[in-house]
């Protein structure tokens, strides 16, 4: 399958995307969002694949919605819709999705674009990012589940302070404030996120998903519920997963476990 508005690069297990519209910044319009959708969707069904590094080409990770195409949208109510559940499907997808998601932050990151990153697992920044919501600053509002992601990733307060004023941050106050958890030298972006990839790749690819499910049930399960769930999830991949049983007999042994291999048992 080819793509018009993004890359997409399989190597091994890992999945590099990179929105490829570094002349308009990158935006976020209709194509660009339902061609994130198949990306997701292709990813989540190919076996193997249990990391994606997304980034955006030239100065910019995103800079937001095409604002004409907002334009057209707002005339025509039900393509608008239609519009906005491919984001939210686009996003939950990766949200929810069996693979790792990096987002790797180069320029300008804002409305659209801080929703997109929001929406993935762990963020690394170039120090020349600038990082926020703006879209008050064109008369918009979130509509790609920015208004709940944010407050839940910095807090309330923060996360009204980003939305009313419609402010930038630098890259090191987006990294104090946990929009992103580690900031590099435009010039060692992706190889701060390669590296983090690496050192996942030695773990658990069963392990890392169910992980990332467990922390998840904290964005829609009631505390006493998540408990509750996160023991009968526990048990099952104690008593199923060969890798659980692999890790620990691996640390008596005093050697590097093997994840992945058939239980023999």
């Amino acid at each position: 399958m080819t793509y018009q508005n993004l890359k997409l690069e399989l190597d091994g297990r890992i999945a590099r995307v990179t929105l490829a519209r570094g002349d308009k910044l990158n935006p976020l319009d209709w194509s660009t969002v339902k061609e994130l959708k198949a990306v997701v969707a292709r990813i989540e069904a190919a076996p193997g694949i249990d990391f994606v590094l997304l980034t955006g080409e030239g100065r910019s990770f995103s800079a937001g919605g095409d604002l004409d195409g907002y334009i057209r949208l707002y005339r025509d109510p039900a393509a608008f819709q239609a519009f906005l559940d491919d984001f939210f499907a686009m996003l939950t997808g990766i949200e929810k999705a069996r693979a790792i998601w990096i987002a790797a932050v180069n320029g300008v990151c804002v409305a659209g674009g801080i929703e997109l990153l929001l929406a993935c697992d762990m963020g690394v920044a170039a120090e020349s990012a600038k990082i926020g919501d703006g879209h008050l600053n064109f008369g918009q509002l979130p509509g790609a589940g920015g208004s709940q992601r944010l407050p839940r990733a910095i807090g309330l307060l923060r996360a009204k302070h980003l939305m009313l004023t419609g402010e930038l941050l630098d890259a090191r106050t987006a990294e104090r404030w946990g929009l992103v958890t580690k900031v590099v030298p435009d010039a060692d972006l992706m190889a701060a996120a390669g590296a983090w990839i690496a050192g996942m790749s030695a773990k658990s690819a069963v392990g890392l998903a169910g992980a990332k499910r467990l922390a998840n049930l904290t964005l829609d399960t009631p505390y006493e519920e998540g408990l509750r769930r996160e023991i009968a999830f526990v048990h099952r991949y104690a008593t199923t997963e060969p890798d659980a049983t692999e890790g620990l007999v691996a640390f008596k042994e005093k050697r590097a476990p093997r994840f992945g291999t058939p239980r023999k048992d």
